[in-house]
């Protein structure tokens, strides 16, 4: 059973409604006590207002956007993201605009932080209870697939595999006849029309390889005559992530393959201004101390500079100048008699006492906070490598390169979740990597917060890994 695909968004907007009103009353009763009537035309005025502008503000944010597909914490963005909005649109409207406003500014407060309260509550159990009748057959839509080879199959598999996404294979049409299919195989392409007119059909996934893209003008011709909508599968599927991404240049379709947040130049400025901001107040409050102290205590324990710089790989493949604070003795020899990187190892002899409990506590990173704002590194990315371990990495560790599309970082996802010190497997470099990608697909100011926070925790227990 199916219902039209307005319905449940006419659902969720009039849930909304109701959820917005109960709040409205509720901070109402509470900022005007019991003795003053709801009732009145200035907060009808009020109500409709709010009402209004969260229908605008929620479309523009995508909050109405189809659920089946997405996971909740890209609605929940969505739902932080229309609360703000409303918050400072009623302030700056009721403020502003109405000489006579009769509650105080912690109505506005009190009533959105309500809203957002309840508005996560209520739409995570919407969405459950949606996904749960779309598992029992309800809302579903009918889809006829065109190909029935290893794309077409692999997308059949997916939705037999993804129920809650709310598909259902009416059949399949291919160039061929295809006997396999236990009777789901419905017809040819010449036989495409009546297809469509014999059956409840609401969208035609084509699943075909591009060396057939001489029958694609056809069958988009005769299923946009049967008011079909038309989607088609990129040949490129298998190269494509989970943020691949499509925009026109002109009236070409270009697809990138994989896309990261941190491609907006909006976020780019966002984590910059993050990142000169924290590391001054750090400068100002704690390391305008802690720097003279350690390097006081490197002097008196070991001959060499307090500061020891390296070589690294940064941003597009570019070399840039890393600071630490020296923990080794110096002049110790950093490559094998074969050239291979010698990383750190548990009692190496290379390592002073006073750099032993540096990298312990992860203390002798502390320079590159002078990296950042140079603008050469960033608080949160990918860890940077000696250039010999790059050169070893480069050659042998799947997609490594792409972490050089953002900046490296003083800390990154890699080092909280255990990826940090040596790496003598490869296996170990790998997740390392990926994990450095999964970053940069996902990143946002909350999750830096996240990791920064971690790294704090992991410096005051101490790691491990860190040796």
């Amino acid at each position: 059973m199916k219902w039209n695909t307005d319905v449940s968004y006419y659902i969720r907007l009039l849930i909304d409604y109701v959820v917005l009103t109960l709040f409205f009353l509720c901070t109402r009763r509470y900022i005007a006590g019991q003795g003053d009537v709801f009732f009145s035309s200035f907060n009808w005025l009020l109500l409709g207002i709010s009402l209004i502008a969260w229908t605008i503000i929620g479309i523009s944010v995508h909050l109405y956007d189809d659920f089946r597909t997405r996971p909740f914490s890209i609605e929940l963005v969505a739902i932080l993201k229309t609360v703000l909005i409303h918050a400072c649109f009623l302030t700056f409207l009721f403020f502003y605009f109405f000489k006579y406003y009769p509650y105080p500014r912690t109505f506005t407060l009190l009533y959105n932080l309500l809203v957002f309260s309840g508005m996560v509550i209520v739409k995570y159990i919407v969405k459950k209870s949606l996904l749960r009748l779309q598992i029992m057959g309800y809302n579903t839509k009918n889809v006829l697939i065109v190909g029935t080879g290893d794309m077409g199959m692999n997308f059949y598999r997916t939705i037999l595999d993804n129920e809650h996404f709310g598909y259902r294979c009416v059949g399949f049409v291919d160039e061929q006849t295809n006997t396999h299919l236990n009777g789901q195989f419905l017809g040819t392409l010449p036989d495409l029309k009546r297809i469509l007119e014999e059956h409840d059909i609401d969208d035609v996934v084509v699943a075909m390889p591009g060396g057939l893209n001489e029958q694609l003008h056809q069958i988009i011709v005769m299923s946009e005559q049967e008011a079909k909508r038309v989607r088609i599968i990129a040949d490129c599927y298998n190269y494509c992530t989970t943020t691949a991404s499509m925009h026109l240049c002109g009236n070409l379709p270009l697809l990138t393959i994989r896309s990261s947040p941190l491609d907006d130049p909006a976020r780019q400025r966002l984590k910059r201004f993050f990142d000169v901001t924290i590391s001054i107040l750090l400068f100002i409050s704690m390391f305008s101390w802690l720097f003279p102290l350690i390097a006081l205590l490197i002097k008196l324990t070991s001959k060499g500079p307090v500061l020891y710089k390296q070589e690294r790989w940064g941003l597009k493949n570019q070399k840039i100048t890393c600071y630490k604070f020296r923990s080794m003795v110096q002049d110790c020899d950093m490559v094998d008699a074969n050239g291979r990187f010698l990383q750190a190892t548990p009692n190496d002899k290379r390592i002073t006492p006073i750099g032993k409990l540096l990298r312990k506590s992860s203390l002798d990173e502390l320079p590159q906070f002078i990296n950042v704002l140079r603008g050469d590194m960033t608080l949160v990315g990918p860890r940077p490598h000696a250039i010999p371990l790059h050169m070893e990495s480069k050659q042998t560790i799947q997609r490594y390169m792409l972490r050089h599309l953002v900046k490296p970082g003083i800390t990154g996802w890699a080092q909280v979740n255990g990826c940090r010190g040596e790496t003598r497997l490869p296996e170990q470099m790998q997740k390392r990597v990926d994990l450095d990608l999964w970053y940069i697909e996902n990143y946002s100011c909350w999750l830096d917060c996240q990791i920064i926070l971690q790294t704090c925790m992991n410096m005051i227990k101490g790691d491990k890994q860190a040796y």
